[in-house]
Formats: structure tokens, C-alpha cells, sequence
């Protein structure tokens, strides 16, 4: 969706996150806790960019009396969006189930297991830290797909056909920028190593990138912020298994 609308995606996560933090630490809120995501890590599309922008504005500002904190981790099954209920509807119309690669993988975790890590983050973050959650390890799309299919008890013949990466779409997510992370008195929970930036810059550099009229002068100032941002085009193909 934000690739589609990339200007008004940046301009909801970033300026939106950035007046919540503001108004947070203006009236002395006790905390306040950014839900990150995975694709902040080594960003190939403009929503994960959006993302790291604010984890650094996190690192960065001034929060006073506030903790001002993020929480980064990857796919909740059964939340909006989830793949899973996608899975379900295409299994009831009789295919095909459409997955984006054959060698697509992602990290999940289930919905009490995401809040509880998060209120656990909360509870023990100071300012400026961004705390990893332990996801596991990642999990094939298309297994995920064919267990599906196998315990719905439809014909195990049902197709899956690969549509091919979308527009900014990695083959796999990664949790950590770097092996820097330290621990917590929580094994599920780990810091991520601190990013310094100049936040008087950080600040000039999001109300220059918040002024972009067009999708060109986007994703330059996205990269300006964000050094590691390659934002990948990828071609659709269509495959049947």
C-alpha cells in the first residue's frame, strides 16, 4: 500500500510518529514505545525506510522525562494483514494459493506473544533503546502455504502459483543491523546496538524529505537519511507448483 502511496505513507509514519514522541515528551508522558518492524533493518522499500527514520529519531532526541523506546520484530499471524486468513479465503474459493516466491521466508510470532514482549519492553526500556524480539527462526511461505492446504482437508492438488516479488519486497527480513545487540534479564529480548545522529540534522532532513513533491525527490531524501536504503524494483513472474 505505501508503495503505492509513497509520499503520504512517509508522511503518516514519519511526521505522524514524530508528533506523537514530541507531544509525549512535551507533556511528560512516562513512556512511550515505537512498534518498529523488520524492514527497518537494511530497507529495500520506502515503508521499512519510513520505519528505520523513526527508530532513529528514537536513538536521538532529547526525551527529558519520557522513555522514549521502540520495540522491532517481525509478522504477527492472525493480526490485520496476516497472511494467513489470505490463505484461508483462497483455500475456500479452491485456489490457487498465491505466494510471492518459492523461497520466500519470514519471522511470526503469535498476538499474545507480540504484546506481552512489548508491554516487557516498555517495563524495562530507558530512552533511546530499541529492543529485538526473539522470533525464532524464519518459516518458508510456502510450507506455511501447503500446511495450510493440508489441514483445511481440501485436495492436496490445490495449486500454488509463486506471482513473483513485488515492488520493494525482500526474499527474506533480518532482525539486527549489526552483532552488536547486548541482552536483557528477558532471553526473548535483546537491545540493538545505538545509531548516533546529529539530531539537529535528523530533524532538517525529515522536514526537507516531508517537503517532496514527487516520488523521485522521495526517495532521494529517504536515502539521504537512511544510508543503507536500496530500494529494489522487483518483476513479477508467474509460476504454478
Amino acid at each position: 500500500m505505501i508503495e503505492k502511496n509513497r509520499i503520504n505513507g512517509v508522511y503518516n509514519n514519519v511526521l505522524g510518529t514524530k508528533n506523537c514522541i514530541d507531544l509525549s515528551i512535551e507533556y511528560n508522558a512516562e513512556k512511550f514505545i515505537f512498534v518498529s518492524t523488520d524492514k527497518a533493518v537494511r530497507p529495500t522499500n520506502v515503508m521499512g525506510a519510513s520505519k528505520r527514520i523513526c527508530e532513529l529519531y528514537v536513538q536521538n532526541v532529547d526525551s527529558k522525562n519520557t522513555d522514549v523506546v521502540a520495540v522491532r520484530f517481525g509478522n504477527v499471524l492472525g493480526s490485520s494483514g496476516s497472511v494467513i486468513p489470505k490463505f484461508k479465503k483462497q483455500i475456500n474459493l479452491g485456489g490457487p494459493v498465491t505466494v510471492t516466491h518459492p523461497e520466500i521466508t519470514r519471522y511470526f510470532m503469535l498476538i499474545p506473544e507480540a504484546c506481552e514482549l512489548v508491554l516487557q519492553s516498555g517495563s524495562i526500556g530507558v530512552s533511546g533503546e530499541i529492543f529485538i524480539l526473539n522470533m525464532g527462526n524464519p518459516v518458508k511461505i510456502v510450507d506455511l502455504a501447503e500446511k495450510l492446504i493440508k489441514l483445511s482437508g481440501c485436495d492436496e492438488d490445490l495449486k500454488i502459483e509463486f506471482s513473483g516479488l513485488k515492488t520493494g519486497e525482500k526474499l527474506y527480513e533480518e532482525l539486527i543491523i549489526s552483532d552488536s545487540e547486548s541482552s536483557t534479564s528477558n532471553k526473548m529480548i535483546t537491545i540493538a546496538k545505538r545509531t548516533l545522529y546529529d539530531f539537529s540534522l535528523l530533524k532538517e532532513n525529515i522536514n526537507t524529505l516531508l517537503k517532496s513533491e514527487n516520488d523521485t525527490s522521495l526517495l532521494i531524501n529517504l536515502k539521504k537519511i537512511v544510508k543503507e536504503f536500496n530500494h529494489k524494483l522487483n518483476k513479477k513472474i508467474n509460476v504454478e507448483k
